[in-house]
């Protein structure tokens, strides 16, 4: 699993050049394809790191009454909320050339 800590994709939203996007391809909709299968990637690493840590100050109790506020769990919450979104981390690795990608119909064709 990657760190996604020290990234240093924006936290705030910016615009990219849109050539910049589609040069590995030549495709803008390709491009963002591949990103956005990034972005699900990031985000179910994220999701189950995040969660893998609160278990860690679950407790397991019959009682609805002893609910109290853990303050650890709750930072723990906030840092995995002020990290980028999961789409500015796959921008930031497509435009870094990060990310692996294969065209399945190239393959073929080079096969014919």
């Amino acid at each position: 699993m990657k760190d996604y800590k020290n990234t240093e994709a924006p936290i705030s939203t910016i615009t990219f050049d849109k050539t910049k996007i589609e040069e590995p391809t030549q495709n803008i909709y390709k491009a963002i394809a591949i990103m956005a299968k990034r972005a699900s990637q990031v985000n179910e690493d994220l999701k189950s790191e995040l969660v893998d840590k609160l278990e860690e100050f679950a407790t397991f109790n019959d009682s609805l009454e002893e609910v109290f506020e853990n303050k650890e769990q709750i930072e723990v919450s906030r840092f995995y909320e002020r990290l980028p979104k999961p789409t500015a981390i796959a921008v930031q690795e497509w435009l870094d050339e990060e990310i692996y990608f294969r065209d399945p119909e190239e393959n073929n064709e080079k096969l014919d």
